[in-house]
C-alpha cells in the first residue's frame, strides 16, 4: 500500500499553545520517566518514543505505519554507525584490560609526576580525553577516577575532578559519535559541524585544566603549576582546533573523529617532555591513600555490577600492586599502546576513503562500500509545513534513506583494530569470549538508549513535532543562540549523552535557527551558517551537562568508592556545569552577532 503524501502542520490543534504543549509531551514524558520515576534510560527512551508515536498519529494525523517506520529509521541509525562505533571502541579497550596491557598504559601516565596537581592534569584531563575519544560511554570518569583514588586522591575530590574534566572533549567522544548523530538528524555535514565546534571548544579546553586545579587547591597553589597548565591545556586546544577544522584547508584530510584520541595523546606527550625540563617548586601530593574496608569494597562492586560497568576495571585500577607489576620499558609500553596506534592509523585511512565516497561508493569486488536503502512508507512521503519551505523553491518531500557504510564507518576501522590487537597481544579464545561477553553487558544500556532516543527524534522530525516546538522557541528572538546551548545542556542531563541530546533536539535547533533567520536577526550570517551555529551549540553546550547526568555521577561514585554520595557529588558539580554552559552560550551569542567573531561560523 502506498501512503498519500503526509503534510506536516505547525498547528494541528488549531491553538498555538495547545499544539506546542502537545508537541512537547514526548520530552516531558521522557523527563518524568528519567528523573522523578528513575527509569533506566532505554525504558524511558522507549516510553518517550511511544508517546511521540501516539502524538504523531492521533494529534498530527500521521499514518501510524509511517510513524513506526520513522522510529525504525532513527533506531537503525542509532545502531549503525553510532552503536557500532561505541561497541567496538569498548571492545578494543576491554582487550587491553583483559590482557593486562591497560595497566601499563595507566602506569606510563601516572608515573610522569608525583605532584597531585600534575597527576590531575595528566590523568583526569589528557588521559581522560583520550579515553573519551577512544571509548566514551562513561569510561573516562570511571577509569580516571579509579586511578586517581589509587594514587592517593580524596575519593570525593577525584570524582568531582573527573566529572569536570570530562566536558570539552565530549563532543568528539566515541570517535566523533555526537557530531555524527547531529549530522544525521539535521542533514548538516558532520565536517561542517566539526569546524564550528572547533571554533568554540578549544577555548574551553584551554581553560578546563586551570578550572580543575583551582577546584582542588588555592589560587597560589594553582599558579605554581601554570607552566604545566599552559602546556597541557594549550597543546590539547591547538590539536583540537587542528583536527576539528583541518578539512577546511585540506579537503581530502578528514580527521575530526580522531580529535580526542590524538589530542589526549598529544597533550600527554608534550606535557611529559616538558616535565623532563620543569618541575613545580613545591611538590604537592596526598601522603596517604584512602583505606577501603572489605565490606565497603564488596558493596561498591555489587553496585557497579548493577550499573553494567565491569567491577574488575575499578578494582584493578583503584588499588594497583606496584610491587608485583613488571617495570616499565620502551618495549612493553609501546606494545600496550599499540592497539590505539593501530586504531588511529585505520581511522585515518577510512577517513580518506569516506572523502572518495562523496563522488560515489567505492567498489570492493562485487560489493559497494556503502548502500543507501530507502525506508518503506517514509521515503519522500512527508513534507514540511508551507511556512517552513524555502521561498522561491518548489516544496520537496523529506528523504528517508538509511545510509549503510559497512566499510567506511568509524566502527568498522575500530573492529579491525580490535582483531589485529587480539593477534598482537596473543589473546586466548577464553579471553576473547570473556571480552566479548563483557562488552555486550556494558553496552546493553547505552546502545538501546541511543537507538530509542534517535527513534524518538526521527518520529518528531518526520511528523513535524519538532517544527511546532521550533516555531515556539523562535519567540526568544535574538537571544536564542544563548538558549540553544542551554537546551543542549538540558538534553545531556536528560539523556546522559551528548549524542542523545543531539538526537533529541538537533532537528528542533535547526528549525528554530531557520525561523529566527527569517525574522532578520542574523545580519552577518547566511541561513546555512545560522543553522550550523545553532545546531553545533546544542552539542558544545551539551558537553557541560555531561558532569551532572545520572550515568556519569553513578559511574564516578562507583569507581571512587563513594556509593550513597551521588546527591553530594551532584551538588558539588552542578554550579560548575551551569557556569561552563553559560560560557558556551555567551560564545555562541557573540559568534552570532558580533564581527569579526561571526567570521568563525563556516559557510
Amino acid at each position: 500500500m502506498l501512503w498519500a503524501l503526509y503534510q506536516q502542520d505547525l498547528n494541528p490543534l488549531g491553538n498555538r499553545l495547545l499544539s506546542t504543549v502537545c508537541a512537547a509531551l514526548p520530552v516531558f514524558v521522557l523527563f518524568w520517566l528519567l528523573v522523578p520515576r528513575r527509569w533506566l534510560a532505554p525504558k524511558a527512551g522507549l516510553g518517550g518514543a511511544i508517546v511521540a508515536l501516539l502524538v504523531a498519529w492521533l494529534a498530527y494525523k500521521m499514518p501510524l505505519g509511517m510513524a513506526c517506520m520513522a522510529f525504525v529509521h532513527g533506531a537503525a541509525f542509532g545502531l549503525m554507525p553510532v552503536g557500532w562505533t561505541i561497541f567496538n571502541a569498548m571492545l578494543l579497550y576491554n582487550i587491553t584490560v583483559e590482557t593486562g596491557h591497560f595497566s601499563l598504559v595507566r602506569r606510563s601516565v601516572a608515573g610522569l609526576s608525583a605532584d597531585a596537581r600534575i597527576q590531575a592534569i595528566l590523568i583526569g584531563f589528557a588521559f581522560g580525553a583520550f579515553l573519551e575519544g577512544a571509548a566514551g560511554g562513561g569510561t573516562p570518569v570511571a577509569i580516571c577516577g579509579a586511578i586517581m583514588v589509587g594514587l592517593g586522591f580524596d575519593p570525593f575530590l577525584a570524582a568531582v575532578l573527573c566529572l569536570i574534566a570530562n566536558t570539552s572533549p565530549v563532543a568528539y567522544g566515541g570517535l566523533g559519535t555526537p557530531l555524527i548523530t547531529l549530522a544525521g538528524v539535521t542533514d548538516i555535514p558532520a565536517e561542517t559541524l566539526s569546524i564550528m565546534a572547533g571554533h568554540q571548544l578549544p577555548l574551553l579546553s584551554f581553560v578546563v585544566p586551570l578550572y580543575m586545579i583551582k577546584c582542588m587547591s588555592t589560587w597560589k597553589q594553582t599558579w605554581e603549576v601554570w607552566p604545566a597548565l599552559l602546556v597541557s591545556g594549550g597543546s590539547f586546544a591547538v590539536f583540537q582546533f587542528t583536527f576539528a577544522t583541518i578539512h577546511a584547508y585540506l579537503p581530502d584530510v578528514v580527521l575530526y573523529p580522531m580529535t580526542d584520541v590524538g589530542g589526549g595523546i598529544f597533550s600527554l606527550v608534550l606535557t611529559a617532555i616538558f616535565l623532563k625540563f620543569w618541575k613545580p617548586k613545591h611538590e604537592w601530593h596526598y601522603t596517604k591513600a584512602p583505606q577501603i574496608t572489605p565490606a565497603e569494597e564488596e558493596k561498591e562492586l555489587r553496585a557497579v555490577e548493577q550499573l553494567d560497568f565491569d567491577p574488575a576495571h575499578a578494582k584493578a585500577s583503584a588499588a594497583p600492586d606496584l610491587k608485583h607489576e613488571p617495570p616499565l620499558t620502551l618495549g612493553n609500553v609501546s606494545l600496550a599502546w599499540a592497539p590505539y596506534v593501530i586504531m588511529s592509523v585505520l581511522l585515518l585511512l577510512t577517513g580518506l576513503a569516506r572523502q572518495r565516497e562523496q563522488h560515489g561508493a567505492l567498489h570492493v569486488g562485487p560489493l559497494r562500500s556503502k548502500y543507501l536503502i530507502p525506508i518503506p512508507l517514509l521515503d519522500r512521503q512527508s513534507q514540511r509545513d508551507s511556512q517552513l519551505q524555502v521561498e522561491g523553491r518548489e516544496p520537496q518531500p523529506e528523504k528517508a534513506e538509511f545510509d549503510f557504510p559497512w566499510l567506511t564507518a568509524p566502527g568498522s576501522a575500530v573492529f579491525v583494530a580490535a582483531l589485529f590487537s587480539m593477534l598482537l597481544l596473543r589473546t586466548t579464545p577464553t579471553q576473547i569470549a570473556r571480552v566479548v561477553r563483557r562488552t555486550f553487558v556494558q553496552m546493553k544500556i547505552p546502545i538501546p538508549t541511543i537507538a530509542c532516543m534517535l527513534g524518538l527524534s526521527y518520529v518528531t522530525r518526520y511528523a513535524g513535532l519538532d517544527a511546532t516546538l521550533g516555531y515556539a522557541f523562535a519567540v526568544t528572538g535574538m537571544l536564542y543562540p544563548f538558549f540553544a546551548a542551554i537546551l543542549g545542556w538540558l538534553g545531556v542531563f536528560l539523556t546522559g549523552t551528548d549524542a542523545g541530546s543531539n538526537a533529541l533536539f538537533g532537528s528542533l535547533q535547526k528549525i528554530t535557527a531557520t525561523e529566527i533567520f527569517k525574522s532578520g536577526a542574523f545580519h552577518h550570517l547566511g541561513l546555512l551558517q545560522a543553522q550550523t551555529l545553532i545546531c553545533t551549540a546544542n552539542s558544545t553546550g551539551g558537553v557541560m551537562g555531561k558532569m551532572i547526568d545520572a550515568q556519569s555521577i553513578c559511574v564516578a561514585t562507583a569507581a571512587t568508592h563513594q556509593l550513597g554520595k551521588e546527591a553530594d557529588i551532584f551538588k558539588a558539580v552542578i554550579w560548575h556545569s551551569i557556569a561552563l554552559a553559560v560560557i558556551v552560550g555567551l560564545i555562541t551569542l557573540v559568534q552570532a552577532y558580533i564581527p569579526p567573531f561571526t567570521l568563525l561560523v563556516p559557510k
